[in-house]
């Protein structure tokens, strides 16, 4: 450890710091003790103490894998699922003597698929240790003998003192020491860390503000006692002990690995937690693992194909069992060998028993192997290729794409029945601007709100917007009263003066840029307190400068008119905001000594707060804020209140203790903080407009019209909630309104008393009332003729009750008869209480979507996740999974990406299931004519090949550019959708239809060809043998399941014609090449089979008739169903079949200016395949279906004969409904 201090002595001043706060020191004069389990202990520039401690170095890995763990660690992740470990037992199987084919027919498929997976994680998991190798390479400047030295991240140890300048990373976490700042103060960037890029103070200790140079910081001898790591973010509880003095540590002290320095030269600090233990390492846990539902019924049909194979390997072994039998006497059963057992008729039953086994190798294909393969990679491909490059949802002004965070959900987008949604930031703007407020009972404001409008027209009252002059961002008010200093003439110019001081001083801003009015900048942890302090600014309250402990605000007109002065204020204290107290507190001291705590907060905690009396300004004032939030205004309530030096001394003494505690450090400030916040006299209330996002009301009128239910989850007032929900429509006039809520009289009453028992009894029977009223009333509503739509508005307080088990069901029975549900003043775990009652309770499919914080708890809660990357961070976007800019774009989402996505993956797991059900069945068909012998009928190469090669790209082809309808047609008509709540595609009933079909098809194709073989013979005279037969039945399966997906497909591309032409002329290339030589044993009879065949008129006769006839049912039933059964999106086709389809996903979609030639690179992509069709007709042309998309490419189709009949024919039934 030369270099760094070395160890000190056992000296007095080290025994008395032992007595007095129980050191760890002690390790170092004998036996090592270990740390104690609630904190650690750190000694600061001294590595052979920590040493003892063994702390975790500062390397830190994101890897997966190492050299020795990938193979069986990736192995195991490959056999988790079943269809692997399924096909490993197949293998297995065929490499013992009952196996009727080659094992490596089956080992090698099993194995390309798992290198495929195995390399993919491999390649991941090595850009993952190239990025862990660049950061733990970075080097850092570290103290040592009394300079500064270059070190690696990854050398740093626990208590190494370093520097770190201006737009550096912090390295590990770090106690911030000094700064080159005044007052020991530095600006940090936490945009890593939670995505806001907002700048937050941090303030140093003043005891270590002169550890600026390594000569002073040498001699530095301090010791953290902190808490244990954890993974909380914004909390932080330890005491540094210098010179036998112990000072409370905050999250102030406190900087964070990943966070980076700004506008500050350089801070000097201690590393207190490394690696690992950080803060962001220990937060950087996956997100819950999701599947779809879809991928959960497909395990289910996987279970469903495993029971046919069980029973056709069943029904095959019992029959073996009764076949063998001596009077067969020509098969020669007598010459027993050593793997004649299984044709042993004196022990049947282990000739049923080995059979069985043979017929499970032999029918193996029945499981796709590369199904789970061909759908991950269709995902992927779905949400990197579409969804991310979608223009569609591009922002602009942002320049923000959309992004699919995870490719496990794309079909659940096509079936969500329930949206959840936060207010602020999601449906509005998260723009806040001053816009009104109440000062003394007089309101101030001219202003007509965005909301207030829309009620207007909603009621056909007329409101005019006034006009007032321009203002900066943040400052929408208008009233001559309050401006220029003409507040000093009004009634109440000491309640004004008060008011403006609280917002010029209780708030956490920091100022930036030149301390002018015109060019200062606010960074505020919200854009709420941004438009305060710039309200304080224009009401002549400046605030301008601000230090640890002092706040400057230039204050205007207060002694007289025209009079500016500059009035520092010391603040004493900071009780912060949290989601739990919902306010803020400041105390400070005037220049003249006088004490003052200001506080503001939600209404609710700050009248429960109040000192009696002035009981008329209390009512006035919360009859302004029910105008405020009708008017869909946020607001705030504002309170002061004086303070005696000796009761601030008691008080501040209580609230040093809580700051210095290791243990509940949270909870007792809390508790010391309910101590000085009371008796305070009110001020007034401001009120902030925030604006609906564009195009909300025309997103949330579409979805609804699609069937799916919006609920709106807010923190805010009931009348600001419901007024929001009126303006982007989400609730109208015809509804039908439940309103429960906790706003009443008698609650009000009960709640002055004081008595929390008798107000929790009171409020849940009356919530059990309410829910049983509302619920008998929902049910006579749904009985009526007219069944209105019903909406529920409940707030915070009731939810609580209606949430407790015994309330549960009623609660859930009522919501989900209503279209809209709008919950205001919810906490973020009532937000997620919601998500998973309608996600677990009524079993539908859930999505949350949100832009804050508080959401993240509901967006992991739902099925899909949606967060938005806005004003508040990208907490809400890195614990999604999409991401969005703008609410708006959810139509996009989910009726374009969503349903196609949805159409697309229940084809192609239908599909799927239908041709290895079909392949299986000739084999099986064979069996019954080979005495259950497990004689197979395909060669083994044919079998393993038909998954991966002959029918593989065709399925990924319609997986990808299938398209029903245009994305326009797919706004034009939401009804579209319900098709995906319905789960109209994947029900069992599909399944059964596809199987019948499976079932029709296997036996066509096998009894023709061997039926047609019979008399059938080669040029030189000779019948046909076994792999002749086979062959021409493999050719006809190949053709016939190609030529099947072509008529299931919506839009057939040149990819479709790529695909399909190439899976066959890839059968016949490879059945020439591999016939063309002479193979060892057990392939033999395959030799020159192919040529033999083709050189008969019974090939092309066969390879005509056999795919036609297996097909024709199909083809008549396609035809059938979309004349007298036809699903949502045939009708549409038809009714817009003419039209031409000029849709493209590129830049034409977006202004000429709204993007840069960098975006327009970046983003731009080129025409989707599959966008505007070539075909000319449906795939085989129905009676009368001329397919749309023929006119879409601009094919003229004339008209057909039957083309009038049908007409005709439909006009003589009643049109189906038009869905609203």
């Amino acid at each position: 450890m030369a270099g760094w201090r070395g160890s000190r002595g056992g000296g007095d001043g080290g025994a008395q710091s032992v007595e007095r706060v129980s050191s760890s020191r002690t390790v170092r004069l004998g036996k090592v003790q270990p740390q104690a389990p609630g904190h650690r202990t750190v000694f600061c520039n001294d590595r052979d103490a920590n040493a003892l401690a063994k702390f975790k170095g500062n390397s830190v890995s994101t890897t997966k894998y190492d050299v020795f763990t990938f193979l069986p660690k990736g192995l195991f992740e490959q056999f988790r699922r079943v269809a692997n470990l399924y096909f490993l037992m197949i293998s297995i199987i065929s490499c013992t003597p009952v196996s009727p084919v080659s094992p490596i027919t089956n080992v090698l498929p099993l194995s390309m698929v798992l290198l495929v997976s195995l390399v993919k994680e491999a390649w991941e998991d090595w850009k993952r240790f190239q990025n862990d190798m660049a950061i733990n390479n970075s080097s850092i400047e570290v103290l040592q003998d009394q300079k500064w030295v270059f070190t690696p991240w990854k050398k740093l140890q626990v208590g190494d003192i370093i520097k770190v300048k201006q737009d550096g990373f912090f390295p590990a976490d770090l106690l911030f020491l000094a700064s080159t700042n005044a007052d020991g103060v530095c600006y940090i960037e936490t945009a890593n860390l939670d995505g806001e890029t907002n700048l937050k103070i941090r303030k140093a200790l003043e005891k270590t503000w002169d550890y600026v140079n390594p000569e002073k910081i040498s001699e530095f001898k301090g010791e953290i006692q902190c808490e244990q790591p954890n993974n909380s973010l914004y909390t932080y509880t330890g005491n540094l002990i210098v010179d036998k003095q112990s000072l409370p540590l905050s999250p102030n002290q406190l900087l964070l690995r990943g966070c980076s320095l700004r506008n500050t030269e350089y801070i000097v600090g201690a590393v207190v937690f490394t690696g690992h233990e950080t803060k962001v390492m220990m937060n950087s846990m996956k997100i819950p693992s999701k599947r779809s539902t879809l991928e959960k019924k497909l395990d289910k049909l996987i279970l469903a194909l495993f029971s046919v194979l069980f029973s056709m390997c069943v029904l095959g072994a019992i029959g073996s069992g009764i076949f063998i039998n001596p009077k067969y006497y020509y098969l020669r059963f007598e010459n027993t060998g050593r793997t004649e057992k299984q044709f042993n008729p004196d022990n049947r039953f282990v000739v049923a028993i080995l059979t069985f086994f043979t017929l499970i190798t032999l029918y193996s294909p029945i499981i796709p192997i590369s199904l789970y393969v061909s759908v991950e990679m269709i995902k992927f491909i779905q949400s990197t290729q579409f969804i991310n490059n979608d223009l569609h949802m591009y922002h602009a002004e942002s320049n923000t794409p959309a992004s699919a965070r995870t490719s496990n959900l794309n079909e659940e987008l096509g079936q969500v029945e329930y949206i959840f949604s936060d207010k602020t930031g999601t449906l509005t703007r998260n723009l806040m601007e001053f816009f009104k407020c109440s000062i003394g009972g007089e309101v101030y404001g001219t202003g007509v709100s965005e909301i207030e409008i829309k009620i207007a027209q909603r009621t056909g009252a007329k409101v005019e917007k006034q006009p007032h002059a321009a203002r900066e961002k943040g400052f929408n008010f208008d009233d001559g009263r309050l401006m220029q200093g003409a507040w000093r003439n009004e009634p109440n110019p000491e309640s004004c003066k008060e008011f403006f001081r609280c917002l010029a001083i209780c708030h956490t801003v920091l100022p930036e840029g030149e301390e002018s009015p015109e060019k200062i900048r606010y960074q505020a942890a919200s854009p709420d307190e941004s438009a305060l302090v710039i309200a304080a600014k224009n009401f002549g309250f400046f605030f301008y400068k601000r230090s640890p402990t002092t706040i400057y605000v230039r204050e205007s007109h207060v002694e007289k008119m025209g009079k500016v002065q500059d009035i520092a204020y010391e603040i004493l204290n900071v009780l912060e905001f949290n989601s739990t107290r919902k306010r803020q507190s400041v105390v400070c001291r005037y220049p003249d000594g006088r004490l003052v705590l200001y506080c503001k907060g939600a209404d609710t905690v700050i009248y429960e707060r109040l000192a009696d009396g002035d009981g008329d300004l209390r009512r006035i004032s919360r009859e302004h804020l029910e105008q405020f939030g009708a008017s869909g205004l946020r607001t705030l309530c504002l309170a002061y209140r004086n303070l005696s030096p000796d009761e601030y001394e008691n008080w501040n003494e209580k609230y040093v203790q809580a700051k210095s505690s290791l243990r509940d450090r949270e909870k007792k400030l809390d508790e010391v903080a309910e101590l000085i916040e009371k008796n305070l006299i009110l001020i007034g209330c401001t009120a902030i407009e925030d604006k609906l996002q564009e195009g909300v009301p025309q997103c949330i009128e579409t979805l609804s019209r699609a069937g799916i239910k919006i609920w709106v989850l807010t923190g805010d007032k009931m009348e600001t909630a419901i007024n929001i929900a009126y303006a982007c429509k989400l609730i109208s006039n015809s509804m039908k309104q439940f309103i429960i809520s906790s706003e009443t009289d008698d609650i009000r009453e009960i709640e002055e008393r004081g008595d929390q028992v008798e107000l929790a009894r009171f409020m849940k029977e009356l919530v059990k009332n309410e829910l049983k009223r509302c619920n008998e009333e929902a049910q006579q509503y749904l009985l009526s003729e007219s069944r209105p739509k019903l909406a529920l508005v409940i707030d915070g307080k009731c939810l609580m009750y209606a949430l407790d088990p015994s309330l549960r069901v009623v609660l859930l029975n009522l919501s989900l008869n209503c279209s809209a549900v709008v919950c205001c003043r919810v906490s973020p775990l009532q937000k997620a209480q919601v998500t998973s009652l309608v996600k677990k309770g009524a079993n539908r499919i859930t999505l949350s979507i949100g832009d804050g914080a508080n959401d993240v708890s509901m967006i992991q809660a739902a099925h899909v996740g949606v967060g938005i990357s806005g004003q508040e961070g990208m907490q809400a976007v890195m614990a999604s999974d999409f991401a969005i800019a703008q609410f708006r774009f959810l139509t996009e989402l989910l009726l374009v990406h969503g349903r196609w996505s949805y159409h697309r993956i229940c084809k192609v797991v239908t599909y799927f299931f239908y041709k290895n059900l079909m392949f299986t069945l000739t084999q099986f068909w064979f069996t019954f004519e080979t005495g259950f012998s497990g004689q197979r009928f395909y060669d083994d190469w044919f079998q393993s090949l038909y998954n991966v090669i002959f029918t593989a790209l065709p399925v990924i082809i319609i997986g990808l550019f299938d398209k029903d309808v245009n994305a326009t047609l797919s706004k034009k008509y939401p009804e579209l959708y319900k098709e995906g709540i319905r789960n109209a595609f994947f029900k069992w009933r599909v399944v059964a239809t596809w199987a019948f079909f499976a079932v029709y098809q296997s036996l066509v194709l096998y009894y023709f060809v061997v039926a047609s073989s019979n008399r059938a013979m080669n040029s030189a005279g000779k019948m046909f043998g076994l792999w002749d037969v086979s062959t021409m039945a493999f050719t006809s399966v190949v053709v016939t399941v190609n030529i099947r997906l072509l008529m299931m497909c919506n839009t057939i591309t040149r990819w479709h014609h790529i695909s399909v032409g190439g899976s066959i002329l890839a059968w016949f290339t490879f059945v020439f090449i591999y016939s063309g030589f002479v193979l060892p044993k057990e392939q033999e009879n395959i030799y020159f089979v192919i040529y033999v065949l083709m050189s008969t008129f019974y090939f092309y006769f066969t390879l005509l008739l056999v795919p036609v006839a297996a097909l024709f049912v199909d083809f008549i039933y396609l035809g059938v169903q979309r004349w007298f059964f036809p699903y949502d999106y045939q009708i549409v086709q038809e009714i817009h079949r003419h039209e031409v389809d000029n849709n493209r996903i590129g830049l034409l979609e977006i202004g000429n200016n709204d993007v840069s030639p960098d975006d327009a690179r970046r983003y731009a992509i080129m025409q989707l395949p599959g966008q505007k069709s070539k075909h000319t007709g449906f795939a085989f042309d129905s009676p009368g279906y001329e397919s749309f998309f023929a006119s879409q490419a601009g094919v003229y189709v004339p008209q057909k004969a039957w083309d009038v009949a049908r007409r005709a024919s439909m006009r003589n039934r009643p049109k189906p409904p038009r869905k609203n």
